[in-house]
């Protein structure tokens, strides 16, 4: 009996990327819930900064602990698919991992209102570590050793960097978070081209598709909170309720575009999974950002906001019209007609610019609509058929 059989694991053997039915394991959906946490607590702040009309350095400090968040939810999400044998080890790695979640949600605040990342980088190193101690184990198993290796090698050596990243001035501090975050964005492209990793094509993007749903449903709870604040104040319960009802129309259109085409077909080559994989930022977070647009949206009503009613108003536009320009150039550009290849873009672009012209939000939630019905009006009759499979 090997040392391995003994201690009850199985060796770390590349997943078929055709096993069937392959779906996300409770593990996985456990560990998506704790990493919302983490950006329902950037999405607040952004809120408190939009508010307080701090919104360029809100802005910034937001997609800084934004990167750090997806980064290394991708990471995980990634390997998983490639590697995850469920095993005590695998979980118990996978668990130190959102450990490490938690402390960088502790360390939101004190980054967005004292520009202080030791707490957040702490986090973030602890769970990229753990990420290299599955890559070793993994090494020792996969005929992709030197894959695996590369992978262990270079996020270690990122980690050294982030750590010095705590001596760096004030000054050369965002300079320095764009070079390191380069480096980590590099780690996968090199450690490819050593060998290319499996991945199940309708197992992650189930995973992606997942982690839209939770982001959206942040944007659920700010609707309700509109309610909410209407029934407390007492004032302005019309303009609050239609608010909450137009949020929840923009948030379902927003998920009928993401889910109208098949995302799989979008992941067939190593360079169309890295744009993939990338592109998502953009895409998870604006999710989060509209959250905190509508938020800021219900603060300029009850009077409770230093931003413009313009500036409240781009405070969601902008977040909506990101998201469905990114999926309409990850997903759907390839699957849509000049219709739809016409309509989407433009309808986001005038989504953007909603803000100038009067009644914002209802002008928002009408283009919305029209978007969906072009979607509905010419889905290729071959997505129903992908759909199923």
């Amino acid at each position: 009996m090997s040392r391995a059989t003994s201690l009850r694991l199985r060796p770390m053997l590349p997943r078929d990327p055709h096993e069937s039915g392959r779906v996300a394991s409770t593990l996985e959906l456990f560990f998506d819930l704790v990493f919302v946490i983490a950006v329902s607590i950037s999405a607040v702040q952004l809120h408190h900064a939009l508010t307080e009309g701090h919104v360029g350095a809100g802005a910034l400090s937001y997609l800084m602990v934004f990167f750090a968040i997806w980064w290394a939810w991708m990471n995980f999400t990634w390997f998983a698919t490639s590697f995850d044998t469920d095993d005590w080890l695998y979980r118990v790695l996978t668990i130190v991992q959102m450990g490490g979640v938690l402390v960088l949600a502790a360390g939101v605040v004190p980054a967005f209102q004292e520009h202080d990342f030791r707490l957040a980088i702490l986090a973030y190193v602890v769970m990229r570590l753990a990420l290299v101690a599955q890559w070793l184990r993994a090494s020792r198993h996969t005929p992709l050793r030197r894959t695996a290796l590369t992978y262990a090698v270079g996020v270690s050596l990122v980690q050294l960097l982030w750590v010095l990243f705590l001596l760096v001035p004030d000054e050369l501090a965002l300079p320095a978070f764009i070079v390191l975050a380069l480096c980590e964005l590099a780690v996968p492209v090199i450690a490819e081209r050593t060998g290319t990793t499996p991945w199940n094509p309708h197992h992650i993007t189930e995973r992606y598709g997942l982690f839209v749903l939770i982001l959206l449903g942040e944007s659920l709870l700010a609707s309700a909170n509109a309610i909410i604040e209407a029934v407390g104040e007492g004032e302005h319960i019309g303009e609050l309720a239609f608010l909450s009802s137009l949020a929840l129309v923009v948030t379902a259109a927003l998920w009928w575009i993401y889910f109208w085409a098949p995302h799989h077909t979008a992941i067939t080559s190593l360079r169309g999974s890295l744009t993939y994989g990338y592109g998502h930022i953009a895409i998870f977070a604006a999710a989060g950002a509209f959250s905190a647009g509508i938020e800021a949206e219900v603060d300029h009503i009850l009077g409770h906001s230093s931003l413009s009613a313009v500036g409240a108003s781009f405070a969601y536009t902008i977040p909506i019209a990101v998201f469905v320009l990114g999926t309409w150039a990850l997903v759907i550009r390839r699957h849509g007609d000049a219709w739809v290849n016409t309509c989407v873009p433009l309808g986001a672009v005038l989504v953007l610019i909603d803000p100038v012209i009067p009644v914002p939000f209802a002008l928002t939630a009408v283009i919305m609509i029209g978007m969906v019905a072009v979607l509905v009006w010419r889905r290729p009759a071959g997505v129903e058929a992908a759909d199923e499979h």
